[in-house]
């Protein structure tokens, strides 16, 4: 089984730089509160990482 990973928007987007409201849609958060479980890559964490004021890692599985 692949590790994953839960992240959870904490942050809105409004008032943000374009790009970092295309990293969000591109993580598949669009909506407060809303969390996804996702695969944990190094792409996925560098993304995590570009926005980490309006995310959080919930947890770590696998």
């Amino acid at each position: 089984m692949a590790k994953t990973i839960v992240v959870k928007q904490t942050g809105s987007p409004i008032r943000r730089p374009a790009k970092q409201r295309q990293t969000l849609i591109g993580l598949g958060l669009n909506k407060m509160h809303k969390t996804r479980e996702l695969e944990d890559t190094p792409a996925v964490r560098g993304m995590v990482a570009s926005i980490s004021h309006m995310v959080e890692i919930i947890e770590e599985k696998g």
